[in-house]
């Protein structure tokens, strides 16, 4: 049995979706209920959107973007404003949709009475496995399930214990259009096709959901039966099993996209043919290993712990609810950091989508925000962890989605604006939709997304040092970003450069007539974003010794941009002007991009401007809106662990802990929302922060336990990675480092720093010589080497 930190378990069904259970391999994915006469599981498959639509512009803001940005200069706000929202008249993006369900009913024959008190079940992180072990008429019974990522499909299986025959039946239904029949004696195949359009729930429409002959992607799930004795008899619409000793159910599904940029397949029923016959190659228990093998090769690579990391046996829903009751959990802690990297090993794998806004788990045919890739925060927390949690691989699909985003988004930069290289707007879809969405500009128009992508792609670089995936993958990608910003830049008139128009995401400001407006120039989050980006491709350019004269011009620009100011408040000035805040408490706080994912405002080296963060964030709380919505608490504990205040971040995941459904998954509790929808990007950032209060890598050398809670003296991390190729264990007692381990995967210099003066070990416990420069150390390694690092005495 695993231990409390990688189990999430509960003594009854689930009642609801947000208290099922989430199984996954990147591309697809099942929420499983549970219960002992009725269970089901909902199904997703990565790529089931609505659509596909051409999404090339059509207005552009090209004939009139020389008389917007006069207007600007001439501080005419909402005119500007007015303008765009008439130009950007795009729709909102294509809808990820649901799957379909699998009902099963299991039979027992004349033992129909559950014990009580004897149900259970379980989500095994560390393996992969949902199980449920209850008993009736005094005989017990197990389910298993699993979703297979060596094998692409779900599986399902149902077994007494002990020389006795169970029965089971089971059928498979989509809210989607569709036809469920025969496939063969033992499958059923559940043909569909997606809608043409979904009109997302956050707008009124008689007609949400609208098919159209000839289009929407066609679907298929196929569900094939395998008993041990007994019979089986397949009606149609359903199979029915009868005094088996065991059975097993094998899940595969796909849809029509093949791939971006090509046409749709209209007979997707082969390629889940292929899954499903691959599959049923293995019998149940060679399936299960080889999941098992999968998953942990990538969920055993790192661990974490506070305390013993044992703790009381509690049920995860009761856990929780104590948890609201105030006072810190070690064990919550720990799990929640657990569940997060199991949720991106299930919902982000080589070959599949990126995690959307729900990771791949949805059952709505209107999902909340059309369950997209929202680029002005959501996707990208959704990654944060990836590096540093020791999960590179699942990184990939979004590193991929941006590769593919690039090319549409040459497009849009060229016919809305005129601009050379690549932009994205503020959200992405399967398709790869690059143009503003309309409505406000606040959320609409923000042409600034492809930076912030291209973080992700030099993190994952600095991470690995995989001189390979920055030349040929990372840098024409920096490159065409940086092209378009160029572009984009205009000179405000005093010497510096500005975007514009600009806006920060999803803000509006007051202007000097009262009028609340979003558009202006040169706001912080626009700066800060160009920052980052020219500075990371002209670093990728000189080591690739690549791009001489390009090099030069963004060493020119990058002096002339408009800088980061402090507001009459103490405040991190958030646009161009100290405007009055139209929402002082607003969720999102782009402007301390430069703190956190950015590295450009540091605590030590500038700690005016840090002051100046950590007086934003004191403000955005005192008025209320950003301290109530769960990925708003996960950013709020990374910004707090990147100012080194580890007792507010702390503060902050308790506030996120206290937050999420039964099932863990975090609730976006809107103050202006009545219901509360899965956004799972505040599992992913608030796991992200606690990475950063044990160990930062961004300033040029590891710091460890940089902001490590009073809350927890006690603990240990091993397997997190460092920038530059570095792996760490720490343990740590009285709040202090004990000891650690540096593993270096490239060899080269390290520089380290604690908090006391560190002593530098080999393998064979000879002193490492090194320089110190007061708490740091900077030493030699050698590749695939190992380093013992303790406090001197």
């Amino acid at each position: 049995m695993a231990e409390e930190r990688h189990r999430l378990w509960y003594t009854r069904p689930s009642n609801s979706w947000q208290e099922a259970l989430p199984l996954g391999n990147g591309r697809l994915g099942g929420m499983v209920y549970g219960g002992v006469f009725a269970n089901r599981i909902q199904l997703n498959e990565d790529t089931l959107y609505s659509g596909p639509r051409d999404f090339t512009p059509g207005d552009t803001l090209l004939p009139r973007l020389s008389e917007i940005r006069r207007l600007i200069f001439a501080r005419r706000y909402a005119e500007v404003q007015g303008i765009i929202e008439s130009l950007s008249s795009g729709s909102g993006g294509a809808s990820y949709l649901p799957l379909g369900e699998v009902a099963l009913f299991p039979e027992y024959g004349d033992w129909d009475r559950r014990e009580e008190g004897s149900y259970r079940r379980e989500l095994d992180l560390s393996e992969g496995i949902h199980r449920e072990h209850y008993r009736v008429g005094g005989r017990e019974f197990l389910q298993e399930c699993f979703c297979s990522y060596p094998d692409q499909v779900l599986v399902w299986h149902y077994a007494p214990a002990g020389d006795h025959t169970v029965g089971l039946r089971l059928c498979l239904s989509s809210p989607l259009e569709h036809f469920c029949g025969k496939r063969d004696y033992r499958t059923l195949a559940l043909r569909g096709r997606a809608p043409a359009s979904v009109v997302p729930p956050s707008e009124r429409d008689d007609d949400p959901v609208t098919y159209r002959p000839g289009e929407g992607m066609a679907f298929c799930q196929l569900l094939r039966v395998e008993n041990r004795g007994g019979s089986l008899e397949n009606y149609g619409s359903e199979i029915m099993v009868r005094g088996a000793k065991e059975i097993t159910v094998l899940i595969s599904a796909a849809t029509g996209y093949a791939g971006f940029g090509k046409p749709l397949d209209e007979n997707p029923e082969e390629k889940a043919e292929t899954m499903l016959a691959g599959a049923g190659q293995f019998s149940y228990g060679e399936l299960k290993e080889r999941h098992r093998t999968d998953h942990a090769a990538l969920f055993s690579r790192m661990d974490f712990r506070l305390g013993n990391g044992k703790g009381e046996a509690v049920p995860t829903d009761e856990r929780l609810e104590r948890g609201k009751d105030g006072g810190e959990d070690p064990v919550l802690i720990s799990l929640f950091f657990h569940y997060s990297r199991y949720l991106l090993i299930a919902s982000s794998r080589p070959g599949s989508q990126p995690a959307n806004l729900q990771g791949i788990w949805n059952n709505s045919a209107r999902p909340p925000w059309t369950g997209n890739l929202t680029t002005n925060i959501n996707v990208q927390m959704n990654y944060w962890l990836a590096e540093p949690c020791h999960l590179p691989e699942c990184h990939e699909p979004l590193l991929k989605a941006i590769e593919e985003a690039s090319l549409r988004g040459e497009e849009t930069a060229r016919r809305l604006y005129g601009c050379r290289g690549w932009c994205v707007h503020h959200g992405l879809d399967l398709w790869r939709r690059t143009d503003p969405s309309g409505g406000k500009a606040a959320w609409s128009f923000w042409p600034m997304a492809a930076p912030w992508l291209c973080q992700h792609l030099w993190d994952h670089y600095e991470y690995t040092g995989d001189r390979e995936f920055l030349g040929e993958r990372a840098y024409p990608l920096l490159k065409g970003a940086a092209l378009f910003c160029l572009d984009w830049l205009v000179e405000d008139g005093y010497g510096h450069l500005v975007s514009c128009p600009s806006t920060s995401p999803e803000n509006s400001f007051l202007s000097e007539k009262g009028d609340m407006v979003s558009v202006s120039q040169g706001s912080t989050m626009d700066m800060s974003l160009i920052w980052q980006l020219f500075t990371q491709t002209e670093e990728a350019a000189r080591i690739l010794d690549r791009d001489g004269e390009f090099r030069k011009t963004l060493t020119v620009a990058l002096p002339r941009l408009y800088p980061m100011k402090i507001g009459a408040r103490g405040q991190l000035q958030e646009w161009f002007e100290d405007f009055p805040e139209a929402d002082p408490g607003h969720r999102h706080t782009a402007h301390l991009y430069a703190l956190h994912p950015g590295n450009r405002i540091d605590r030590d080296r500038d700690p005016e401007l840090a002051a100046a963060c950590l007086r934003t964030l004191e403000l955005r709380i005192a008025h209320g809106e950003g301290d109530t919505i769960g990925w708003c608490y996960a950013w709020y504990v990374c910004f707090f662990a990147r100012l080194g205040l580890g007792d507010r971040a702390s503060e902050y995941l308790g506030k996120l802990l206290a937050n999420p459904s039964p099932n863990l998954l975090n609730a976006h509790r809107h103050p202006r929302i009545s219901f509360h929808p899965m956004t799972i990007e505040a599992n992913f950032g608030g796991t992200a922060g606690i990475t950063e209060l044990l160990i930062q890598s961004h300033r040029g050398y590891i710091d460890l336990l940089p902001a490590l809670p009073s809350s927890w003296p006690v603990g240990e991390v091993t397997g997190l990675r460092a920038r530059k190729g570095f792996v760490l264990d720490i343990r740590w007692e009285d709040g202090k480092l004990a000891e650690a381990t540096l593993r270096s995967d490239l060899g080269g210099s390290c520089s380290l720093r604690g908090r006391g003066v560190l002593e530098i070990l080999s393998e064979s416990g000879e002193k490492v010589p090194g320089e110190r420069i007061g708490d740091t150390v900077n030493f030699i390694t050698e590749k695939n080497r190992y380093y013992r690092i303790r406090r001197e005495p």
